[in-house]
């Protein structure tokens, strides 16, 4: 069992930038794609983002690209995901999934989620 803990969400004006952290209870977790989703109210989860086991291959939602970026440090057990240059649509809760097929997914392991609010 893998438990995945997210952190650094928040509420931030537009145009600003938050990082979110998930860290894994599992220290062989580095050897499994890790992903970001996010949720709009009554809304399914959709990709953001997703990184493979070693860190070499990345993938981003075309919403995403060029203002996010998906990263791991293994010793740390912690894939992060920087984004910047937020927008209001970018408001969601954000959770952090690992161990399934990259970059999609399905993943077998998600975190409680973390809220993002970009204000206007």
């Amino acid at each position: 069992q893998v438990q995945l803990v997210e952190s650094g969400g928040g509420l931030v004006q537009d145009g600003g930038s938050l990082r979110l952290s998930c860290t894994a209870s599992r220290r062989t977790f580095s050897s499994y794609a890790m992903g970001w989703f996010r949720q709009y109210p009554g809304k399914e989860r959709e990709f953001v983002a997703a990184i493979s086991g070693s860190g070499t291959n990345t993938d981003y939602a075309n919403s995403v690209k060029g203002r996010f970026t998906i990263s791991r440090d293994n010793a740390k057990n912690t894939v992060y995901l920087q984004m910047n240059t937020l927008k209001p649509e970018d408001t969601a809760v954000y959770y952090c999934a690992a161990v399934g097929q990259y970059p999609l997914g399905p993943y077998r392991y998600w975190g409680q989620g973390t809220q993002v609010t970009v204000s206007s």
